[in-house]
């Protein structure tokens, strides 16, 4: 059912992925024979939330699938602990369950390091990779950073003990507080809350922990970096660091911060555009159909 409060978006539905569960996703046809882009959304937020901006410019241009990652929005719910490996295996069971031998992840923030994992885990299924806003590692450099990572997996198991509904008003109160009084910060705030907070905890301390510095040497695929220069969390020289030590990515900068992708969609898409261009212009022609 559509959100009366929220953009129009592509159409949606579940999925269920073999022997992992079930997540949900939003498909776009794209034009006859174009590149599959698989559209891996940041933390604590769902697909939809992440790149409701951008579908319609892909959409023109690539098959879009946009999904939830488990633990938020729709995605998959588990009681195994949240890892980042296991999305990017949940990223190749719904290539292998709607027909895609090979796409281009598109990774955001968080949905980065689960690009690098698809490609580090299914090289054979990637025509190329683009991050976003993102690292290769994430290691607070800080001590009271460090701390506060490590103490996240505690609050986790915490959040897992406390009611469901205890969860949903805490988060409301606090959505509350951040999110403007409008139809579309009403629905922004909406699809927060559909997220397990429990899992998201979590998956901030997997992000927090993770480190692909030993093997990202090692692309072999197509690589496009969208910087976002101006970001207060994922520092733009952490972003560099990944583009240089990627063999042959382009580096594609937009003058935003961190939540580019929906506070600043004017910059943040036609740079995003520039990004899958460079990708589909270095596919070869099996590939691109």
């Amino acid at each position: 059912m559509a959100d009366a409060d929220g953009p129009q978006l592509p159409p949606g539905r579940r999925v269920a992925l073999r022997g992992r569960g079930t997540t949900f996703i939003r498909e776009m046809e794209g034009p006859s024979g174009a590149p599959t882009l698989l559209l891996l959304h940041g933390l604590g937020v769902s697909a939809d939330l992440n790149w409701f901006r951008c579908y319609d410019a892909l959409g023109r241009h690539y098959r879009v699938v946009a999904m939830d990652h488990r633990g938020h929005g729709r995605g998959i719910r588990s009681s195994r602990p949240f890892r980042l490996a296991d999305c990017a295996d949940d990223a190749a069971a719904l290539a292998d369950e709607l027909g895609i031998e090979q796409f281009i992840p598109v990774g955001y923030s968080m949905g980065g390091p689960i690009a690098q994992l698809v490609w580090r885990r299914h090289p054979d299924r990637v025509a190329g990779l683009v991050l976003c806003a993102t690292a290769r590692s994430f290691t607070p450099r800080r001590a009271s950073d460090r701390l506060l990572l490590t103490s996240l997996l505690g609050m986790s198991a915490a959040a897992r003990v406390t009611p469901s509904q205890i969860r949903s008003q805490v988060m409301g109160r606090v959505l509350r507080g951040r999110m403007q009084s409008t139809p579309l910060g009403r629905w922004a705030g909406r699809e927060v809350q559909r997220g397990d907070q429990a899992a998201i905890l979590q998956a901030a301390w997997a992000v927090g922990s993770f480190d692909s510095r030993r093997w990202i040497t090692d692309v072999d695929a197509p690589a496009a970096v969208v910087v976002t220069v101006h970001d207060q969390l994922v520092p733009a020289w952490r972003q560099l660091k990944m583009a240089s030590a990627i063999p042959g990515a382009t580096v594609h900068r937009v003058m935003a911060d961190h939540g580019a992708c929906v506070l600043a969609p004017q910059v943040f898409v036609p740079g995003l555009l520039d990004a899958c261009r460079s990708i589909s212009q270095r596919l070869p022609s099996t590939a691109r159909s």
